[in-house]
């Protein structure tokens, strides 16, 4: 059992008892509450005082800190993707880390100039260790070779460059919470710093949450904004196209305008 999980367990069972009205430790001998009578110190200021000075009242340092900022620290010193990708699989703040099989870092062209982003990895991603190979990557890999691309293309202008927001695979594929979001998005950050493309398409809406700060990929999709001072395109996840084959001529227009600001 890892240091930070003891914190992380004995955290979360102090706040549950203070939810339940715990307000004192247990003492070395029973006490019935029934017999003592509460008692209050009446504090006294001036020459006779009995407060303490702000001097001697000791100063209690925080315990820890947040797991956001340790992944901020961690991916700060990463100069390049193998050392992220390090960096990522020694961080053990994350909870779905002890129930994944593989860390899903990346694949495809570092050098391209369009990064996918997606969501996490799903059970066949995680048996893998690589992103979006089950039937939804299998339908993203169609998409861009419709425009001459593919995350095998061995230049720039035709490579794709593909990876998720969480690296670990959520229990029974639900979504990520808010919190794990968070923890992470230091990764992400220095992880597009590193690639450095020229698009970012975010794959649903997890990731427009992620990389945006907003949901509603419905809405959102094909219109460009910035963030991190890239060009960014949402899309339809793959996942949604299989569900809803309507929603392929929406993702068909995104690919096309991809395609011309590429060109552009």
């Amino acid at each position: 059992m890892t240091p930070e999980f003891d914190y992380m367990a004995a955290k979360a069972a102090l706040e549950w008892q203070i939810e339940l009205g715990v307000d004192e430790c247990i003492s070395e001998t029973p006490i019935n509450r029934y017999e003592v009578k509460p008692q209050s110190k009446k504090l006294k200021f001036g020459a006779g005082s009995n407060i303490a000075p702000v001097s001697e009242i000791p100063v209690i340092p925080p315990v820890e800190d947040s797991a956001a900022e340790i992944a901020g620290i961690m991916a700060g010193k990463c100069d390049d993707l193998n050392a992220l990708r390090d960096a990522m699989a020694v961080f053990d703040h994350c909870a779905l880390k002890k129930g994944a099989k593989n860390l899903v870092f990346a694949d495809g062209n570092p050098s391209a100039r369009v990064m996918i982003i997606g969501e996490a990895p799903g059970r066949d991603e995680d048996a893998q260790g690589l992103p979006f190979v089950g039937a939804a990557g299998q339908l993203l890999d169609k998409m861009f070779a419709a425009i001459g691309m593919a995350r095998t293309g061995d230049k720039p202008e035709n490579a794709v460059y593909i990876t998720n927001v969480m690296p670990w695979r959520p229990p029974q594929n639900r979504d990520p919470e808010p919190e794990e979001i968070a923890m992470m998005l230091p990764f992400l950050k220095r992880h597009i710093e590193l690639v450095n493309p020229d698009v970012i398409v975010l794959m649903g809406n997890t990731a427009c949450q992620a990389v945006l700060g907003r949901k509603g990929i419905t809405r959102m999709r094909g219109t460009w904004v910035e963030a991190y001072g890239k060009l960014v395109m949402p899309m339809f996840h793959p996942a949604a196209l299989l569900r809803d084959g309507l929603k392929k001529r929406d993702a068909w227009a995104d690919l096309l305008a991809i395609q011309a600001r590429l060109k552009g």
